[in-house]
């Protein structure tokens, strides 16, 4: 009797963690620059960088992801920014495929590590928002009235014939851990 309690226990953990992960938005990895990646800008295309971010929404928890050739990524403070001062960075990378999480909501400030780079407009500043928000689940429906109710099942009969549960709101993970112990 005891198993058959920690059994259904599980099944209604495994179906509350499901709904759960359902609701939080995931966080994001993007490439910067898109498909152009990181770059020296041609001379006409200086604000590649800053047209790319304002087609963007960027919150804590999301990560930019630097792809490169022969090149680096800094990370500066805003006047580092604006001067194209790459000698007193925050971070540095160069290795041609460096990812930034983005911890914390405000302003990021990135160049390149070649001042001329960044003065022809290789630099990026990324304005992070915060967190992904949980979306609400929708309003309960109202109950029908009792005598249009159907009779209840006990958790046993529904143990004891898996057709009983309606699979059609349950993931996967659930629907096989309730085949294995209704098999059990």
């Amino acid at each position: 009797m005891t198993s058959l309690w920690a059994l259904v226990f599980g099944v209604i953990v495994l179906f509350a963690a499901d709904n759960f992960a359902r609701e939080v938005e995931q966080v994001k990895e993007f490439i910067v620059g898109g498909s152009e990646g990181w770059r020296e800008p041609t001379d006409n295309n200086t604000s590649i960088y800053d047209d790319w971010a304002t087609r963007m929404r960027f919150h804590v928890g999301d990560s930019l992801v630097f792809q490169y050739h022969n090149d680096s990524v800094l990370v500066v403070d805003k006047l580092g920014y604006y001067h194209c001062n790459v000698s007193h960075s925050i971070l540095a990378f160069n290795n041609g495929n460096s990812t930034v999480k983005l911890d914390r909501p405000g302003a990021f400030y990135f160049t390149s590590g070649d001042p001329v780079h960044c003065l022809k407009g290789q630099r990026l500043i990324v304005e992070v928002m915060s967190p992904h928000p949980i979306h609400p689940s929708p309003p309960p429906i109202a109950s029908p009235p009792e005598s249009a109710m159907p009779p209840v099942l006990s958790p046993l009969s529904s143990l004891a014939s898996p057709l009983a549960v309606s699979t059609s709101t349950l993931s996967p993970v659930v629907i096989a851990f309730m085949a294995v112990a209704a098999a059990v």
